[in-house]
């Protein structure tokens, strides 16, 4: 269908909000009228009628003429909004709000649609700040000392030693030491095969050793990152739309739920023991929201910029990697999230060199 519009004026409401006005012409507008009544007959049930089988007259008398201009407005506006965001571009997020101004048989559709827009922003010199931090941090150590592995031993046989015989809610913390040192398993080969893959106790510690080593790598990988990500942070100013901040609060909140249900509590039992509600969570964590939403938007831009996109083909090995271990996840879902995981990586890796 046409969806050539008219008088278009653009107005910017702060928080990243922009108000767009246009029109559509009598014509265009009416053209969506048998669209709507197809619509509205499949969607309403009349005694005597099979669905979708309403002779138009009965139907027009049924529900009013009000009722299929405001149908006729739906459909027309859903077809336009895409095209004036293309031929505007508008860099539009999350659900747009849309008031109709007037709206009569032979007359324009005109209306206002209220949305979130990406916001714009200038990037540091993101180089000189990432190379400076890179500069500040020192070699990853990727040496595990004697004392370092027998601790991390040490931790593994508490974490299974026996507590038979012991009321631990009546100990104090240093009878409770006490207790597990005195009952610590023995550091045999029998011992170690039942914690994995290990022939041994030098096997499992070399492996033990090994993976500490990692781990080390790991942490100094993540605390550089966070240095980068902060330093490129402070010099951005950025006016975040409310929408992009409820999204990761809702993410947080999910996150949250699954690990309080993974912990064998219910939500509503953990909120009253903390006697704290949903919204005081949100409040707490909003800040953090601000922070990683910023840095996306960041992230997102130097990607553009550096032309640092995943390829088709990692996206799918990594969705199916996600696919294998969560199997009621959505598939299109799944595939949005491995695409900003694998660019994010692929934007940190670029930094760091």
């Amino acid at each position: 269908m046409n969806t050539t519009y008219k008088n278009f004026s653009l107005k910017k409401l702060g928080k990243s909000r922009v108000e767009i006005a246009a029109s559509l012409e009598p014509d265009i507008f009416g053209s969506y009228r048998s669209a709507a009544l197809k619509n509205l007959n499949e969607s309403i049930s009349l005694d005597g009628f099979r669905k979708g089988k309403i002779p138009e007259a009965v139907l027009i008398q049924k529900i009013g003429e009000k009722t299929i201009l405001e149908e006729m407005a739906e459909l027309a506006i859903s077809n336009a909004y895409p095209i004036i965001l293309t031929n505007e571009k508008i860099d539009a997020i999350g659900r747009p709000e849309v008031n109709i101004k007037k709206l009569a048989m032979g007359n324009p559709l005109e209306f206002t649609i209220t949305t979130a827009v990406v916001p714009s922003f200038e990037l540091p010199d993101y180089k000189a700040i990432a190379a400076a931090e890179v500069k500040k941090m020192p070699q990853s150590e990727e040496k595990v000392t004697d004392k370092e592995l027998e601790d991390a031993v040490l931790r593994i046989r508490k974490s299974h030693a026996s507590h038979e015989g012991h009321d631990h809610e009546k100990m104090t913390a240093e009878e409770h030491e006490k207790a597990v040192m005195d009952n610590l398993p023995e550091l045999t080969d029998d011992f170690v095969r039942t914690l994995g893959n290990f022939s041994d106790v030098p096997d499992f510690k070399d492996k033990l050793s090994k993976m500490l080593i990692e781990e080390k790598k790991s942490a100094s990988k993540e605390k550089r990152r966070i240095a980068i990500a902060d330093a490129v942070s402070e010099k951005v100013s950025i006016e975040l739309p409310d929408v992009m901040i409820e999204s990761e609060l809702g993410r947080s909140e999910a996150q949250f739920k699954a690990d309080i249900e993974r912990m064998g509590l219910k939500m509503d039992d953990y909120l009253n023991h903390a006697k704290k509600t949903i919204e005081d969570l949100r409040g707490e964590w909003r800040p953090h929201a601000e922070k990683k939403a910023k840095l996306q938007l960041i992230l997102n831009e130097i990607a553009l910029k550096e032309k640092l996109h995943p390829t088709q083909e990692e996206i799918n090995m990594e969705v199916d990697h996600i696919l294998e271990h969560y199997k009621d996840a959505d598939r299109e879902r799944a595939a949005t999230y491995a695409e900003t995981v694998l660019m994010n990586e692929k934007v940190f890796e670029w930094l760091e060199k």
